[in-house]
């Protein structure tokens, strides 16, 4: 008899690691260790924020971003929501709440909701070319991106194997507005950059087309560390 349960352990045992090889080689088949999700893990990126109020008038302002997935729950569609909370700091020392958002793994999509605005913010498996509606959840217009290049690491002092950029959005007619946005990710890692310049020029006679800013914001972020705690 002991014999027997033995086997049966045996084979218990090489069945579930077999699962589990399975499950891991899935995810990384399918792409989704471009975004690793699970409770505990944090990324700390470097910030660069301008923020423009008027001609020549302008506020710089560097600190840090701790994003920090602090737990998860499941919403009606049994969806894992998972809770990130951001914080900052000057210093890297003391830290500041200052907000909270969440993602969501979606039909092979990551969802980002940041200020109940829901983002489509990358597609799994990621491959060059691959064009998405990032506002499909949201009650607005069409806003096409697509992964437009490939990095290899390292970056910033962050080493990974392969990296993809999300081209957001590259628009700038060089009279009444820029926008430029996109995100990369990094294989095993998640997102490590972030960069958003949005401009309105100023438009009077007088400095129509001289692409002075009369307002907007800058922002770029570069990711320093990550973990799981």
């Amino acid at each position: 008899m002991r014999k027997h349960l033995g086997f049966i352990s045996l084979v218990a045992l090489i069945f579930f690691s077999s699962c589990e090889r399975e499950v891991e080689e899935s995810i990384i088949e399918i792409g989704f260790d471009f975004q690793p999700l699970g409770v505990g893990n944090f990324w700390i990126y470097e910030v660069d924020q301008t923020t423009y109020f008027g001609e020549n008038d302008s506020e710089q302002e560097l600190f840090f971003y701790r994003d920090h997935i602090r737990t998860f729950y499941l919403n009606e569609a049994k969806e894992q929501v998972f809770i990130v909370e951001r914080l900052k700091s000057s210093d890297k020392q003391t830290w500041v709440l200052e907000k909270e958002y969440t993602l969501i793994l979606r039909d092979f999509t990551l969802i980002k909701t940041v200020d109940n605005q829901p983002l489509v913010s990358f597609v799994f498996p990621p491959k060059i070319g691959r064009v998405w509606n990032g506002n499909i959840y949201r009650n607005d217009i069409r806003d096409d991106f697509e992964i437009d290049s490939v990095q290899n690491g390292p970056a910033n002092g962050i080493d990974f194997e392969i990296g993809y950029r999300v081209l957001q959005e590259k628009s700038d007619d060089k009279i009444t507005f820029r926008d430029i946005r996109y995100e990369y990710y990094g294989k095993g890692i998640g997102m490590t950059e972030y960069f958003a310049e949005v401009l309105t020029y100023c438009s009077r006679n007088d400095c129509l087309g001289d692409e002075i800013i009369d307002s907007g914001s800058k922002i770029q972020m570069n990711l320093i560390e990550y973990g799981n705690d």
